[in-house]
Protein backbone atom coordinates (compact mmCIF):
# COMPACT_ATOMS: atom_id res chain seq x y z
CA UNK A 1 0.00 0.00 0.00
CA UNK A 2 1.67 3.26 -1.48
CA UNK A 3 1.89 6.30 0.50
CA UNK A 4 -1.00 8.06 -0.98
CA UNK A 5 -3.55 5.79 0.11
CA UNK A 6 -2.22 5.46 3.75
CA UNK A 7 -2.69 9.03 4.12
CA UNK A 8 -6.64 8.76 2.52
CA UNK A 9 -7.19 5.89 4.93
CA UNK A 10 -5.91 8.08 8.28
CA UNK A 11 -7.59 11.57 6.63
CA UNK A 12 -11.06 8.96 6.06
CA UNK A 13 -11.03 7.83 9.64
CA UNK A 14 -9.85 11.35 11.06
CA UNK A 15 -12.18 13.89 9.16
CA UNK A 16 -15.49 11.68 8.80
CA UNK A 17 -15.26 10.72 12.66
CA UNK A 18 -15.29 14.44 13.17
CA UNK A 19 -17.66 15.11 10.84
CA UNK A 20 -20.22 12.89 12.89
CA UNK A 21 -19.15 14.49 16.18
CA UNK A 22 -20.38 18.00 14.34
CA UNK A 23 -23.61 16.61 12.58
CA UNK A 24 -24.72 14.91 16.66
CA UNK A 25 -24.24 18.36 17.88
CA UNK A 26 -26.14 19.96 15.71
CA UNK A 27 -28.83 17.79 15.49
CA UNK A 28 -29.09 17.96 19.15
CA UNK A 29 -29.28 22.04 18.66
CA UNK A 30 -31.65 21.91 15.76
CA UNK A 31 -33.02 18.74 14.71
CA UNK A 32 -34.50 20.08 11.19
CA UNK A 33 -31.15 21.62 10.44
CA UNK A 34 -30.60 18.95 7.69
CA UNK A 35 -30.99 20.95 4.37
CA UNK A 36 -28.70 23.31 5.79
CA UNK A 37 -26.24 21.48 6.72
CA UNK A 38 -26.45 19.61 3.60
CA UNK A 39 -26.54 23.12 1.24
CA UNK A 40 -23.44 24.31 2.55
CA UNK A 41 -21.45 21.08 2.20
CA UNK A 42 -22.77 21.03 -1.43
CA UNK A 43 -21.88 24.68 -1.39
CA UNK A 44 -18.59 24.35 -0.54
CA UNK A 45 -17.13 21.24 -2.45
CA UNK A 46 -19.04 22.91 -5.83
CA UNK A 47 -16.70 26.23 -4.78
CA UNK A 48 -13.83 24.18 -4.20
CA UNK A 49 -13.95 22.32 -7.42
CA UNK A 50 -14.98 25.25 -9.55
CA UNK A 51 -11.36 26.60 -8.80
CA UNK A 52 -8.82 23.69 -7.64
CA UNK A 53 -10.76 20.92 -10.42
CA UNK A 54 -12.32 22.68 -13.49
CA UNK A 55 -10.13 25.60 -13.46
CA UNK A 56 -12.29 28.78 -13.01
CA UNK A 57 -14.50 26.72 -15.73
CA UNK A 58 -11.70 26.14 -17.97
CA UNK A 59 -11.36 22.27 -17.80
CA UNK A 60 -14.47 20.61 -19.28
CA UNK A 61 -15.90 17.01 -17.60
CA UNK A 62 -14.74 13.79 -19.28
CA UNK A 63 -17.85 11.97 -18.43
CA UNK A 64 -20.87 13.35 -19.84
CA UNK A 65 -23.62 15.44 -18.25
CA UNK A 66 -25.97 13.86 -18.63
CA UNK A 67 -25.21 10.80 -16.70
CA UNK A 68 -23.75 12.83 -14.20
CA UNK A 69 -27.32 14.01 -14.14
CA UNK A 70 -28.51 11.26 -13.38
CA UNK A 71 -26.20 10.42 -10.85
CA UNK A 72 -26.57 13.55 -8.95
CA UNK A 73 -30.66 12.70 -8.92
CA UNK A 74 -29.71 9.94 -7.21
CA UNK A 75 -27.21 11.37 -4.97
CA UNK A 76 -29.22 14.79 -4.34
CA UNK A 77 -32.56 12.45 -3.19
CA UNK A 78 -30.17 10.08 -0.96
CA UNK A 79 -28.91 13.02 1.10
CA UNK A 80 -32.41 14.62 1.39
CA UNK A 81 -33.91 11.94 2.93
CA UNK A 82 -30.83 11.01 5.04
CA UNK A 83 -31.37 14.35 6.55
CA UNK A 84 -35.13 14.66 6.95
CA UNK A 85 -35.28 10.93 8.73
CA UNK A 86 -33.31 13.47 12.18
CA UNK A 87 -36.68 15.21 11.85
CA UNK A 88 -38.53 11.86 12.53
CA UNK A 89 -37.31 10.87 16.19
CA UNK A 90 -34.20 8.96 14.73
CA UNK A 91 -31.34 8.92 16.92
CA UNK A 92 -28.12 9.20 15.71
CA UNK A 93 -26.63 5.40 16.53
CA UNK A 94 -29.99 3.97 14.61
CA UNK A 95 -29.31 6.27 11.67
CA UNK A 96 -25.69 4.64 11.76
CA UNK A 97 -26.76 1.23 12.15
CA UNK A 98 -29.22 1.59 9.28
CA UNK A 99 -26.93 3.15 6.85
CA UNK A 100 -24.25 0.58 7.52
CA UNK A 101 -26.88 -1.58 6.12
CA UNK A 102 -26.08 -0.40 2.27
CA UNK A 103 -24.34 -4.37 1.60
CA UNK A 104 -28.16 -5.35 1.79
CA UNK A 105 -29.31 -3.17 -1.16
CA UNK A 106 -26.37 -3.08 -3.10
CA UNK A 107 -26.70 -7.05 -2.85
CA UNK A 108 -30.25 -7.03 -3.82
CA UNK A 109 -29.84 -4.07 -6.25
CA UNK A 110 -27.06 -6.44 -8.07
CA UNK A 111 -29.07 -8.99 -8.29
CA UNK A 112 -32.16 -7.38 -9.52
CA UNK A 113 -30.28 -4.85 -12.40
CA UNK A 114 -27.01 -7.23 -12.91
CA UNK A 115 -27.96 -10.49 -12.80
CA UNK A 116 -25.50 -11.04 -10.08
CA UNK A 117 -25.09 -14.71 -8.35
CA UNK A 118 -23.52 -14.81 -5.04
CA UNK A 119 -21.75 -17.40 -2.63
CA UNK A 120 -23.19 -19.05 0.31
CA UNK A 121 -20.92 -16.24 2.68
CA UNK A 122 -22.22 -13.08 0.94
CA UNK A 123 -25.69 -14.46 1.65
CA UNK A 124 -24.98 -15.26 5.67
CA UNK A 125 -23.61 -12.16 5.84
CA UNK A 126 -26.54 -10.11 4.34
CA UNK A 127 -28.89 -12.28 6.56
CA UNK A 128 -26.98 -11.73 9.53
CA UNK A 129 -26.75 -7.28 8.79
CA UNK A 130 -30.27 -7.57 7.86
CA UNK A 131 -30.82 -9.52 11.68
CA UNK A 132 -28.54 -6.70 13.26
CA UNK A 133 -30.56 -3.95 11.84
CA UNK A 134 -34.36 -5.32 12.51
CA UNK A 135 -33.17 -5.83 15.84
CA UNK A 136 -31.71 -2.81 16.50
CA UNK A 137 -34.96 -0.83 14.84
CA UNK A 138 -37.29 -2.92 17.01
CA UNK A 139 -35.47 -1.75 20.06
CA UNK A 140 -35.21 1.92 19.24
CA UNK A 141 -38.55 1.84 18.15
CA UNK A 142 -40.07 0.72 21.53
CA UNK A 143 -37.67 3.60 22.93
CA UNK A 144 -39.10 6.27 20.89
CA UNK A 145 -39.63 9.65 22.42
CA UNK A 146 -40.02 12.81 20.62
CA UNK A 147 -37.48 14.91 19.56
CA UNK A 148 -38.90 16.01 15.79
CA UNK A 149 -38.85 19.65 14.74
CA UNK A 150 -41.42 21.55 16.29
CA UNK A 151 -42.39 22.57 12.70
CA UNK A 152 -43.68 19.27 11.74
CA UNK A 153 -46.46 19.62 14.84
CA UNK A 154 -48.19 22.72 12.32
CA UNK A 155 -49.10 18.86 9.94
CA UNK A 156 -51.34 17.82 13.23
CA UNK A 157 -54.52 18.81 14.38
CA UNK A 158 -53.60 18.62 18.06
CA UNK A 159 -50.29 18.98 18.95
CA UNK A 160 -50.49 19.36 22.49
CA UNK A 161 -52.46 16.29 22.76
CA UNK A 162 -49.19 14.54 21.18
CA UNK A 163 -49.71 10.80 21.78
CA UNK A 164 -47.20 8.00 22.03
CA UNK A 165 -49.03 6.32 18.57
CA UNK A 166 -48.63 9.63 16.65
CA UNK A 167 -44.93 9.84 17.93
CA UNK A 168 -44.50 6.31 16.64
CA UNK A 169 -46.01 7.12 13.30
CA UNK A 170 -43.67 9.81 13.04
CA UNK A 171 -40.80 6.95 13.41
CA UNK A 172 -42.29 4.83 11.18
CA UNK A 173 -41.76 7.54 8.41
CA UNK A 174 -38.39 8.28 9.55
CA UNK A 175 -37.17 4.48 9.32
CA UNK A 176 -38.87 4.64 5.60
CA UNK A 177 -36.88 7.70 4.63
CA UNK A 178 -33.78 5.82 5.36
CA UNK A 179 -34.91 2.82 3.40
CA UNK A 180 -35.79 4.53 0.52
CA UNK A 181 -32.04 6.30 0.97
CA UNK A 182 -30.32 2.57 1.42
CA UNK A 183 -31.95 1.58 -2.09
CA UNK A 184 -31.03 4.47 -3.99
CA UNK A 185 -27.88 4.60 -2.95
CA UNK A 186 -27.05 1.11 -3.41
CA UNK A 187 -28.32 1.67 -7.57
CA UNK A 188 -26.26 4.78 -7.19
CA UNK A 189 -23.18 2.37 -6.70
CA UNK A 190 -24.31 0.85 -9.71
CA UNK A 191 -24.83 3.22 -11.77
CA UNK A 192 -20.96 5.05 -10.79
CA UNK A 193 -19.70 1.56 -11.40
CA UNK A 194 -21.15 1.89 -15.03
CA UNK A 195 -19.70 4.88 -15.50
CA UNK A 196 -16.39 4.12 -14.51
CA UNK A 197 -16.16 1.33 -16.83
CA UNK A 198 -16.96 3.62 -19.71
CA UNK A 199 -15.02 7.17 -18.97
CA UNK A 200 -12.64 5.91 -16.39
CA UNK A 201 -11.46 6.93 -13.25
CA UNK A 202 -12.05 10.57 -12.32
CA UNK A 203 -12.47 10.79 -8.36
CA UNK A 204 -11.86 15.06 -8.59
CA UNK A 205 -14.59 15.28 -11.41
CA UNK A 206 -17.41 12.82 -9.39
CA UNK A 207 -16.93 14.65 -6.44
CA UNK A 208 -17.19 18.39 -8.37
CA UNK A 209 -19.63 17.61 -10.43
CA UNK A 210 -22.27 15.96 -8.17
CA UNK A 211 -22.26 18.38 -5.54
CA UNK A 212 -22.58 21.54 -8.19
CA UNK A 213 -25.30 20.49 -10.26
CA UNK A 214 -27.64 19.23 -7.62
CA UNK A 215 -27.41 23.08 -5.75
CA UNK A 216 -30.52 24.84 -7.67
CA UNK A 217 -32.94 22.04 -6.53
CA UNK A 218 -32.01 23.95 -2.69
CA UNK A 219 -34.20 26.76 -4.33
CA UNK A 220 -37.28 24.52 -3.26
CA UNK A 221 -35.66 24.34 0.13
CA UNK A 222 -35.01 28.10 0.60
CA UNK A 223 -37.58 28.93 3.29
CA UNK A 224 -36.10 25.87 5.46
CA UNK A 225 -32.73 26.74 5.21
CA UNK A 226 -33.34 30.40 5.73
CA UNK A 227 -35.57 28.97 9.08
CA UNK A 228 -32.78 27.57 10.54
CA UNK A 229 -29.89 30.44 9.18
CA UNK A 230 -32.17 32.58 11.50
CA UNK A 231 -32.11 29.64 14.15
CA UNK A 232 -28.09 29.27 13.88
CA UNK A 233 -27.91 33.04 14.27
CA UNK A 234 -29.58 32.96 17.50
CA UNK A 235 -27.45 30.70 18.82
CA UNK A 236 -24.70 31.51 21.64
CA UNK A 237 -21.90 33.60 20.76
CA UNK A 238 -18.47 31.70 21.39
CA UNK A 239 -14.92 33.18 20.79
CA UNK A 240 -13.81 31.41 17.70
CA UNK A 241 -10.56 29.43 18.42
CA UNK A 242 -7.47 30.97 17.07
CA UNK A 243 -8.54 34.34 16.79
CA UNK A 244 -8.30 36.64 19.49
CA UNK A 245 -11.46 38.55 20.01
CA UNK A 246 -13.53 37.30 17.86
CA UNK A 247 -16.92 35.59 18.43
CA UNK A 248 -19.52 33.64 16.46
CA UNK A 249 -22.95 31.53 17.45
CA UNK A 250 -22.17 28.28 18.47
CA UNK A 251 -24.39 26.99 15.69
CA UNK A 252 -21.90 28.53 12.77
CA UNK A 253 -18.89 26.89 14.31
CA UNK A 254 -20.52 23.44 14.43
CA UNK A 255 -21.59 23.83 10.60
CA UNK A 256 -17.61 25.46 9.84
CA UNK A 257 -16.67 22.44 11.12
CA UNK A 258 -18.82 19.72 9.82
CA UNK A 259 -18.40 21.79 6.20
CA UNK A 260 -15.09 21.08 6.56
CA UNK A 261 -14.83 17.79 7.96
CA UNK A 262 -17.49 16.04 5.49
CA UNK A 263 -15.14 17.71 2.98
CA UNK A 264 -12.27 15.77 4.21
CA UNK A 265 -13.93 12.61 4.71
CA UNK A 266 -15.87 12.53 1.47
CA UNK A 267 -12.53 13.46 -0.81
CA UNK A 268 -10.35 11.08 0.47
CA UNK A 269 -12.95 8.25 0.15
CA UNK A 270 -13.26 9.27 -3.60
CA UNK A 271 -9.22 9.26 -3.64
CA UNK A 272 -9.40 5.40 -1.65
CA UNK A 273 -11.29 4.38 -4.76
CA UNK A 274 -8.80 5.07 -7.21
CA UNK A 275 -5.65 3.53 -4.87
CA UNK A 276 -7.11 0.39 -3.39
CA UNK A 277 -9.37 -1.87 -4.21
CA UNK A 278 -12.67 -2.15 -3.07
CA UNK A 279 -12.35 -5.16 0.03
CA UNK A 280 -10.22 -2.39 1.45
CA UNK A 281 -12.23 0.90 0.98
CA UNK A 282 -15.40 -1.26 2.86
CA UNK A 283 -13.37 -2.00 5.26
CA UNK A 284 -11.67 1.23 6.00
CA UNK A 285 -16.00 2.68 5.66
CA UNK A 286 -17.27 0.38 7.66
CA UNK A 287 -14.44 0.37 10.88
CA UNK A 288 -14.66 4.03 10.19
CA UNK A 289 -19.03 3.84 11.12
CA UNK A 290 -18.20 1.82 14.29
CA UNK A 291 -15.61 4.06 15.58
CA UNK A 292 -18.44 6.83 14.99
CA UNK A 293 -21.02 4.58 16.24
CA UNK A 294 -18.94 4.23 19.78
CA UNK A 295 -17.93 7.63 19.96
CA UNK A 296 -21.76 8.41 19.91
CA UNK A 297 -22.50 6.38 22.40
CA UNK A 298 -20.19 7.06 24.83
CA UNK A 299 -19.07 10.94 24.32
CA UNK A 300 -23.43 11.50 23.76
CA UNK A 301 -24.47 9.55 26.26
CA UNK A 302 -27.71 7.98 23.52
CA UNK A 303 -29.47 5.26 25.17
CA UNK A 304 -27.56 1.86 23.66
CA UNK A 305 -28.40 -1.36 25.32
CA UNK A 306 -27.43 -5.06 25.28
CA UNK A 307 -29.86 -5.95 21.99
CA UNK A 308 -28.59 -2.72 20.52
CA UNK A 309 -24.82 -4.06 20.96
CA UNK A 310 -25.80 -7.56 20.10
CA UNK A 311 -27.48 -5.72 16.72
CA UNK A 312 -24.46 -3.92 15.90
CA UNK A 313 -22.50 -6.48 16.63
CA UNK A 314 -24.02 -8.83 13.62
CA UNK A 315 -24.05 -5.90 11.29
CA UNK A 316 -20.71 -5.87 11.50
CA UNK A 317 -19.44 -9.08 11.37
CA UNK A 318 -21.83 -9.53 8.93
CA UNK A 319 -20.08 -6.93 6.97
CA UNK A 320 -16.31 -8.33 7.86
CA UNK A 321 -18.04 -11.93 6.43
CA UNK A 322 -19.10 -9.93 2.83
CA UNK A 323 -15.59 -8.29 2.20
CA UNK A 324 -13.86 -11.80 2.61
CA UNK A 325 -11.51 -9.67 4.71
CA UNK A 326 -10.25 -13.27 6.91
CA UNK A 327 -9.69 -15.34 3.74
CA UNK A 328 -7.74 -12.95 2.04
CA UNK A 329 -5.26 -12.72 5.05
CA UNK A 330 -5.36 -16.12 4.97
CA UNK A 331 -4.26 -16.28 1.14
CA UNK A 332 -1.90 -13.34 1.31
CA UNK A 333 -0.47 -15.14 4.84
CA UNK A 334 -0.01 -18.64 2.39
CA UNK A 335 1.27 -16.32 -0.52
CA UNK A 336 3.96 -15.25 1.15
CA UNK A 337 5.44 -18.10 3.14
CA UNK A 338 5.15 -19.72 -0.43
CA UNK A 339 7.44 -17.13 -1.73
CA UNK A 340 9.75 -17.37 1.17
CA UNK A 341 9.97 -21.14 0.70
CA UNK A 342 10.91 -20.50 -3.57
CA UNK A 343 13.19 -17.60 -2.22
CA UNK A 344 14.94 -20.54 0.14
CA UNK A 345 15.37 -23.20 -2.51
CA UNK A 346 16.67 -20.39 -5.61
CA UNK A 347 19.40 -19.91 -2.48
CA UNK A 348 20.22 -23.41 -1.96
Amino acid sequence: MNFKAILAIILVFVGCCSNVVFLELLVKADPGSGNLITFLQFLFISVEGFLFTAKCGTVGPRIGLKDYCILVFMFFTTSVCNNYAFDFNIPMPLHMIFRAGSLIANMIMGILILKKRYDFSKYLSVFMITLGIILCTIVSGTEVKDTSNPDLKKFKENPEEEDQFSVFFWWTLGITLLTVALFISARMGIYQEVLYKRYGKHPREALFYTHLLPLPAFFMMFNNIYEHIIISNASAPVPVPLIPGVQLPVMWLYLIGNVVTQYVCISQVYVLTTECSSLTVTLVVTLRKFISLLFSIVYFKNPFTMYHWIGTTLVFIGTIIFTEIIQRIKGGLVSTSSKKIDSKKKIK
